[in-house]
Parts: C-alpha cells; structure tokens; sequence
C-alpha cells in the first residue's frame, strides 16, 4: 500500500515533468516554424498539457482498466473548467475573442453531448464511435488550420530552444509520459482495489487531478501574466483533445467500456461546459465571482463522488 502510494506521487512528477518538457519542446518547435500563438494554445500547448490523459487513458485500456481511463477523461475535463478556470480567474478577469464564444465553446458542449448519448446509447466506445470522434477531432484541426491563416503571429513568451534542445525536451518528455502513465495507472488500481474504491472513484477523482496538473500550472501562469487566449485555448483545446483523440485511438485499439455510472460525470461535463458559454457570451468575460462560482460547483461535483 505504502510502495504503491510512493510510486503513485513518482508517476505523477514524471507525468508533469514531461509534460512540461513536451510543452516547451514543441512550442519552441512552432516559434521556428512561426505558427501563430492561437494554435499554440488550441494545438500545441493543450495537446502537450493533455498528454497525461492521453498517456494514462490509452495506457489503462490496454491494461484492461478501461474505468480509470473513461474516469479520467471525464474528471480531468470538468476539473480543467470549474477547478482550473476557477482558479484562474480568481487571479485575473478571462477575456477571449469571439471565435472562442462563438465556435469553440460551442463545440466542446457538442462533443461532451456527443460522448454522453454514445455512452448512454452503446454502453462503450466502439470502433465505429472512435472513428466519428477521431474524425472530428481532425475536422477540428482543418478549422484551425484556416483561422491560423487569417491571424498574425504573437509568439513572445516562448523559450527560444536550440535544435538539439527541442529535440530532447520532446524525446525526454514522451519517455517521462509513458513511464508516468505506467506508475500511475498500476498503483492507483492497486490503491482502489486495497481500498475497496471503484476504478471510477479513482479515476474521476486522484488520477483526474494528477493528470490536470500540467494545465493548472501553465494556465496560473498564463494568468498571472495576463495572457487569456493561452488560459481558455489551453483548456478548450484540451478538453477536445481528451474526447476526440484520447477515447477516439483508445476507441480504435479497443473498445472502452461505459458505465452508466459514467453518464452522471459526463452530464457535469456538459454542464460545466455550457456554464461556461454562458458566462462568456455577453462580455466574453469570466470574472473573479464567475471563476468563484465554477469552484464552489467544482467542490460539490468532488462530495457528490465521495458520499
């Protein structure tokens, strides 16, 4: 038990480690090819800081603990909008442009409505699902692909790499994923099982936060230094990047049970995410009492786990 609780913290350091590295690596990647600071937040960053759920979440399937992936899919994305979004608000008023209030948010709230009726209808992710999720996540990236187009580049606040030095923040962050991922998925299902607590449990709640530990950071600090595009692209891109790509591969590799127990988190997915919208559509603005708000939800979601 012991063993398994020091191997748990060691796999996630090493999963916000490599995050961190993959982060940096890519990003100085993108300011050598010059790719705009909006795709860096929507693409880059939020792939690079979902990494973690992508590492556990696929990880966790082939290991046949496909509840602690579905868990941490669904926990990590209600977790980056009232707990992460929370937070960062709370630092600085959040504003966004109008594609954000108009096109992303609205997608994510489809997705997340996309995912709970494949659930609540299937019962699992099968490869047919997996594929229209994977699919629309490179839909996705066409889209970006034409508002880069028509956007100026903005990158400031980038580490400026050598070749060699984003060549090995990227290898050594993939390397540190995977090893986290592994630790990490191993030693929580020990905890769960030594503890009597359901794979579900685990996942929506330890695992879920461990994994959001590389968007939490970079997005307080996103905050700190005012920078609103990379704190709401960062986890609008995140949070599709974990339904579309993670369960899409996951999907296609094979296919993920869905509890019905899942449907419960899943509609908090979509209601956190709808809040969301809501608050930006007006000012496309969240406010301190907003980002109060989305923890005090976040709050009872953890006790509606835990009772």
């Amino acid at each position: 038990m012991i063993l398994s609780i020091i191997l748990l913290i060691i796999g996630f350091f090493l999963l916000a480690k490599g995050a961190d590295l993959l982060v940096d690596g890519a990003c100085a990647v993108a300011r050598k090819l010059n790719i705009p600071e909006i795709v860096i937040g929507l693409t880059i960053v939020a792939c690079g800081t979902s990494a973690p759920e992508a590492a556990v979440s696929i990880s966790s399937v082939l290991q046949g603990a496909a509840g602690v992936g579905v868990g941490n899919i669904l926990g990590s994305n209600v977790a980056n909008i009232l707990l992460i979004l929370g937070v960062s608000a709370l630092i600085t008023n959040l504003y966004v442009k109008k594609n954000t209030v108009f096109c992303e948010i609205p997608f994510v709230v489809f997705i997340s409505v996309l995912l709970m009726f494949i659930g609540w209808q299937y019962g699992a992710v099968y490869c047919g699902s997996a594929s229209i999720l994977f699919g629309l996540f490179l839909l996705f990236l066409m889209y970006l692909f034409v508002v880069a187009k028509k956007q100026q580049d903005e990158n400031k606040e980038i580490k400026n790499l050598s070749s060699i030095k984003m060549i090995l923040f990227v290898f050594f962050g993939v390397a540190a994923l995977v090893l986290g991922a592994k630790l990490t998925v191993d030693s929580a299902v020990n905890i769960a099982h030594a503890l009597n607590i359901s794979e579900r449990v685990i996942g929506l709640t330890i695992i879920a936060f461990g994994t959001s530990l590389p968007e939490l950071v970079t997005c307080v600090v996103a905050a700190v230094k005012k920078h609103s595009d990379i704190v709401v692209g960062n986890i609008i891109g995140s949070n599709i990047f974990n339904i579309l790509f993670v369960l899409g591969v996951a999907g296609l590799i094979s296919p993920i049970p869905f509890e019905h127990a899942f449907l419960i988190d899943a509609a908090w997915g979509i209601i956190a995410a709808v809040l969301l919208w809501v608050f930006f559509i007006n000012d496309r603005k969240l406010t301190r009492g907003e980002g109060l708000f989305l923890l005090v939800l976040y709050s009872v979601y953890i006790v509606s786990l835990i009772k």
